[in-house]
């Protein structure tokens, strides 16, 4: 009984408020009644109004952002700028330009950047001392600029043809028509499977399996039901698998080679093996690197500002990449008439 009328005295007072008399309660049995700290503030005290609380405006939130950025430091972009920045005595928060021996820790210097040729010896040099596989894929990442004048470049999927081409198969190439002469002529001109309609359910039973998917313009409302199925390989006019022209299309996609962007601005992709001539990769490279620039027009700067090449079991070497971007064409001035 005792305890019980303790702890309902203890309610009362911590409603009331009444904390000074709530921590004085009597020992029953040895131990303390008393009421545990609060961790809120009485009706009375949450009423009141603080004076000196300043309230946040859009001024100080802005200021406040502002200085959250200066704790940060400065983005990878702008550490990249402030890096390249020869004037400076020695890079930004890096020891010096050049090691001045041959034993040093690479973090404290700036990562060199090679000539291609310098780049493809070096990786084949690699793969000698570490016993790998010659025949390893050879790997080139493009890092892009998509931005344009008041939005960014949406990322894009191109099929092009590289000049030395990985694998010697030809790609299985499906065609949609449901004109009898167009199905003859892709026929005709190599293609795995044609049909119309009928093919949607033996694809989404997988019974029929392609690398590539065109069709001619009138059946595209048809394939709806494929779109999930297909995802990047549904036939689409700006990837240039939807037309009327049947053999230009299966020419482009029978030994076709496709990348695409990731993580909204990288190109990823294989580009040759190291087993091949170096000649034979730098022109593949050179490829790619001018098939990548026909997505953005040249008036807005170059599209490229980095580019890595590496293969399967050695590390990534940032090359030179400048003298593989198309350079806009010189404007023809008129002779003057004497």
């Amino acid at each position: 009984m005792a305890l019980s009328a303790a702890r309902a005295v203890a309610r009362f007072l911590r409603t009331a408020g009444n904390w000074n008399q709530a921590t004085d309660f009597p020992r029953v049995n040895g131990r303390s009644l008393g009421v545990p700290s609060r961790h809120y503030a009485p009706p009375a005290a949450k009423a009141t109004k603080k004076p000196w609380v300043i309230k946040k405006t859009s001024a100080t939130k802005k200021t406040s952002t502002e200085a959250k950025k200066q704790q940060r430091g400065p983005s990878q972009e702008e550490r990249e700028k402030l890096m390249s920045d020869t004037s400076q005595p020695k890079p930004f928060g890096l020891t010096a330009w050049e090691p001045v021996d041959d034993v040093y820790l690479v973090r404290y210097y700036p990562k060199p950047i090679y000539e291609i040729e310098t780049a493809i010896e070096m990786l084949k040099q690699f793969q000698q001392l570490d016993f790998t596989d010659p025949s390893q894929v050879v790997h080139v990442e493009l890092r892009l600029d998509m931005t344009m004048e008041k939005k960014k470049l949406d990322p894009f999927i191109s099929t092009m043809h590289l000049p030395y081409p990985l694998i010697s198969e030809t790609n299985k190439v499906l065609v949609f028509t449901e004109n009898a002469k167009e199905a003859k002529v892709a026929e005709d001109n190599g293609a795995a499977f044609v049909g119309g309609a009928e093919l949607i359910k033996k694809i989404l039973n997988e019974e029929i399996q392609a690398d590539f998917y065109v069709a001619v313009p009138e059946i595209l409302p048809k394939l709806d039901p494929l779109k999930n199925k297909l995802r990047n390989k549904f036939p689409k006019s700006k990837r240039g698998s939807v037309n009327t022209d049947i053999p230009k299309m299966l020419k482009l996609f029978k030994n076709g080679y496709q990348y695409q962007i990731a993580d909204e601005r990288f190109v990823r992709t294989e580009i040759a093996t190291l087993d091949m001539p170096s000649k034979h990769i730098i022109a593949n490279v050179d490829a790619v690197i001018k098939d990548v620039c026909t997505h953005r027009p040249l008036s807005y700067g170059p599209f490229i500002n980095r580019s890595l090449i590496w293969s399967l079991t050695s590390e990534a070497l940032n090359f030179k990449f400048e003298h593989f971007l198309p350079q806009p064409e010189e404007e023809i001035k008129p002779e003057d008439s004497n």
